[in-house]
């Protein structure tokens, strides 16, 4: 076990520095095949490439590709123990559905797809996932929590209901990374902090009766983790790249795929909890409770070099009654400031439900001056194109 786990460690850090290298000379060819945006987070606004985390996701399934051999090269050479088709059939399966999400998501990238087909596709690439779940396992019972099994027991069979549960799984996974973005480095960055987290629990888990399980998040994990560390270089601030929407795809169903087969789905949104804060705070825009734009990442302050809260304007009248007992809530509760936008008492303007504009309209980090591990608060005056 620990022979192939080094050897996936190896081939993970060689996919890594191949990103390293690869990264930049792609830059240029993704800005003629007009792939490339602008960083509106920058004061003069520099072009940059768009779509790169189709090159870390190729890296990473080129590794994995080359490391199918190892876990079940025991078999090759003792005929006598029998080969492991149903475990090798949910590596490719597992693999399968990656790479259609992959495709699918670079597909985002270029087309420009609508948010009814973003909820569609990850459905779709999660079916290879559930097939084979049903032909090697087909457990629907969970284990409830403690505090709950005075009125369920302590294990309930979903029976179908678990099949949807883990298809809405691979959707909220992709999607609640894509929508917790809007800064350099964040989509790759929450990323590696999730799949470090993973290898964490997965190596403490070893130990137990389900092993062989966490394992097999641990070859899909490593290599994640790596290749996710080397795009990062590119992607934090300031961005040289931009990691588009093939990169959150990529990495939601890789953490579905380990989350699904390692039969830990439950704990897996554990490590969701700031996506899935984020996703909550944002469902009131998502179902057109009030106003939501395409895009709602922090708007830079010319005057200050800071970054702002990104805010919406909207008339009074032109909101719901739900609209507005939700926005007021939101009010009350300080997670949104919402303002007067022109005298005559009607038009109004609020901070857009995120968790980035709470953040920075937060008064207790000054302008983020506190959140520099993450974000650089302050702009240079006299910021150069990235190169």
């Amino acid at each position: 076990m620990l022979t192939i786990l080094a050897i996936n460690v190896i081939l993970s850090i060689g996919g890594s520095l191949v990103i390293l290298n690869v990264v930049p000379k792609f830059r240029d060819m993704f800005v003629k095949a007009h792939l490339s945006g602008v960083d509106l987070n920058k004061i003069n606004k520099p072009e940059i490439p768009e779509a790169a985390g189709v090159i870390s996701s190729c890296i990473f399934l080129i590794v994995m590709f080359m490391f199918i051999p190892f876990p079940f090269s025991q078999h090759f050479f003792n005929k006598q123990w029998g080969f492991p088709h149903q475990e090798f059939v949910q590596f490719i399966a597992a693999l399968l559905s990656i790479c259609c999400m992959v495709l699918l998501g670079f597909a985002d990238d270029v087309l420009n797809l609508k948010w009814r087909h973003k909820l569609l596709l990850p459905t779709v690439a999660s079916l290879p996932l559930l097939m084979v779940y049903y032909t090697n396992f087909n457990s629907t019972t969970i284990i409830i929590p403690k505090p709950l099994r005075f009125l369920l027991g302590h294990d309930l069979d979903l029976s179908a209901l678990y099949y949807i549960y883990m298809g809405m799984l691979a959707v909220f996974c992709t999607n609640a990374i894509n929508i917790y973005a809007g800064v350099n480095g964040l989509e790759v960055g929450q990323s590696a902090v999730i799949a470090g987290s993973l290898i964490l629990f997965n190596v403490i888990e070893l130990n137990g009766d389900c092993w062989s399980t966490h394992l097999f998040s641990l070859y899909f994990m490593i290599p994640f983790f790596f290749t996710s560390l080397s795009l990062y270089q590119f992607n934090k601030y300031p961005a040289r790249v931009f990691v588009g929407d093939t990169f959150c795809y990529f990495s939601g169903m890789t953490v579905a795929v380990v989350a699904i087969f390692g039969h830990f789905s439950k704990t897996a949104l554990l490590f969701f909890i700031p996506q899935t804060a984020n996703f909550v705070f944002s469902l009131a825009q998502l179902f057109q409770l009030f106003p939501c734009l395409r895009h709602r990442l922090p708007r830079v302050n010319k005057k200050t070099g800071y970054l702002d809260p990104s805010v919406f304007k909207f008339k009074d009248k032109s909101l719901s009654t739900l609209g507005r007992l939700v926005l007021k809530t939101y009010q009350l509760l300080g997670l949104v400031e919402v303002e007067q936008a022109e005298k005559d008492g009607e038009s109004f303007q609020s901070t857009y439900c995120t968790l980035i504009n709470f953040s920075l309209q937060n008064k207790n980090y000054g302008r983020i001056s506190r959140l520099t591990t993450l974000w650089p608060p302050r702009l240079p005056k006299n910021l150069p194109e990235a190169t």
